[in-house]
């Protein structure tokens, strides 16, 4: 993803796949198209619907049909919507991660990679609205986002093992709520810049990074 905060806003590249549920025997020639399997399709067709229409506004059958295949081969691999999602949001928090990696270790200014942070969750905007309201009430989707956050806290505290969970899990989930305001526009409604959260976004960043 690049890190011009003015450049065109890019379409989110789909995450990597995840590796696929082994099956027995060979996949037939209708569970693969040009040489992708049917997990890594569907997948990357389920990304496209949520990110473009969020969970509620988006079906199976509509991710099999993006996929290319007909809708039960969508059963084959994933037990239904809910289950595809927690895959989506696996990969993406996977790839949210690489992205954090990258981003603590550039010599671009803090300033710089807060307002890229900003960007790259507002590409993602209808997807992260879907799953603050599904980790609300399922479970699965809570658990999910807690085991992606301890992963990103787990990562950090392995470089800067001076820094606490504590003081990790706070400077990550404050990191989020203030990307959120700002995507979502909430400063822009109050008529104020957001210069103060960019601070704070900046000097968090800069507490995150490898000494």
């Amino acid at each position: 993803m690049s890190t011009d905060p003015n450049a065109p806003a890019e379409v989110p590249e789909p995450p990597q796949p995840l590796k696929a549920r082994k099956r027995m025997g060979r996949p037939s020639r209708q569970e693969t198209l040009d040489g992708q399997d049917a997990p890594t399709l569907l997948l990357h067709a389920a990304t496209a619907e949520f990110v473009e229409h969020g969970y509620e506004g988006t079906s199976t059958n509509r991710i099999a049909e993006r996929a290319g295949f007909a809708p039960q081969t969508f059963y084959r691999w994933y037990k239904d919507k809910l289950a595809v999602f927690i895959a989506v949001h696996q990969a993406w928090a996977e790839g949210e991660m690489a992205q954090l990696d990258a981003m603590l270790t550039e010599a671009a200014s803090s300033r710089h990679l807060a307002e890229v942070c900003v960007e790259s969750h507002r590409s993602f905007l209808t997807f992260q609205r879907s799953l603050k309201r599904l980790a609300q009430d399922t479970p699965a989707v809570r658990q999910a986002t807690a085991q992606a956050r301890q992963a990103q806290i787990d990562r950090i505290r392995a470089r800067q093992p001076q820094l606490t969970a504590e003081q990790v899990a706070a400077s990550l989930i404050g990191m989020s709520h203030l990307c959120e305001a700002l995507a979502e526009g909430e400063f822009d409604d109050l008529g104020l810049m957001g210069e103060e959260a960019y601070a704070h976004l900046a000097s968090w960043i800069e507490q995150l990074r490898p000494r």
